[in-house]
């Protein structure tokens, strides 16, 4: 018998991707359950599937950074409470030290969703019943007909996982200029912002002609990271769905002062802030 949960919930994260460098993506978490019924009817109570599944993906893939860590090239340093990583990859050189709680190694050569769904059922199989022969996870972005972007970012006020200074999300973009959608610009920052970390100046620590170097200390520690200038877009603020959305609408008013701009900025699923100009 087969149990099944569709879109049970949503995870967005970053990961270390050695041709993108640091990625934003968000994934539906879907799941199949496969064993006897026991002697209610079932093959595991629904209560018990959600909560085991989201509290697990919560907390081992929600908010962090995932690293597939047999890649080529990458180093590792790890204490027992962080953990220091350093690759060259497509998009330059990535280089962060982080708490343990903000990164997750996955063993794998490269971060999919096949993978990490492999490695997550690994680890789940001690959390289910006995009577659970089988368990299948499947990772899947959301279906969006129109443009979007991957951003990574930390929000180093905030009391919660956003914190962590390389987490992230995939993004749609919806832009209307005098009342009417505007493909062109959403392609435009769509393009521009494919695959970007938005950092704010107050976290920038030091620069050179290559690259940038942000860090701060947030309630869960201390976080650092450097990436390629090319790989960064920079705001005067912090990078809250709320403050995006408003920097996205000054910057499309000033391309086009004459037409009154709307824009919706999601952050990751169904979710995100909206601003008038």
């Amino acid at each position: 018998m087969h149990l099944f949960v569709e879109q049970l919930t949503n995870v967005d994260f970053s990961y270390l991707d050695a041709k993108r460098g640091v990625v934003g993506e968000t994934w539906w978490a879907s799941a199949i359950l496969e064993g006897a019924l026991d002697d209610q009817g079932m093959v595991c109570d629904f209560g018990i599937v959600k909560k085991t599944l989201r509290q697990w993906l919560d907390f081992e893939l929600d908010h962090r950074l995932l690293v597939p860590a047999k890649a080529p090239g990458l180093k590792i340093e790890t204490t027992s409470d962080r953990v220091n990583i350093s690759m060259l990859t497509g998009r330059g050189i990535v280089e962060m030290s982080a708490p343990a709680q903000a990164v997750t190694l996955i063993d794998t050569s490269e971060i999919t969703a096949e993978s990490v769904a492999d490695w997550s059922i690994q680890q789940l199989q001690a959390f289910f019943p006995e009577t659970i022969d089988q368990l299948t996870l499947d990772f899947s972005p959301e279906i969006i007909n129109g443009a979007f972007y991957h951003y990574s970012h930390g929000l180093k006020k905030h009391a919660g996982n956003c914190q962590r200074i390389a987490h992230g999300h995939r993004s749609q973009i919806q832009i209307w200029l005098n009342g009417e959608r505007s493909d062109t610009e959403e392609t435009y920052w769509a393009e521009r912002w494919q695959d970007i970390y938005i950092g704010s100046k107050e976290d920038l620590s030091s620069e050179n002609a290559d690259t940038l170097s942000f860090a701060y200390t947030a309630e869960q520690g201390d976080f650092s990271l450097t990436l390629a200038r090319e790989h960064c877009y920079m705001m005067s603020t912090d990078s809250t769905v709320e403050l995006i959305a408003d920097h996205l609408a000054q910057e499309i008013k000033l391309r086009h002062p004459e037409q009154n701009v709307r824009v919706r900025a999601f952050e990751g699923v169904n979710k995100g802030a909206m601003v008038q100009r």
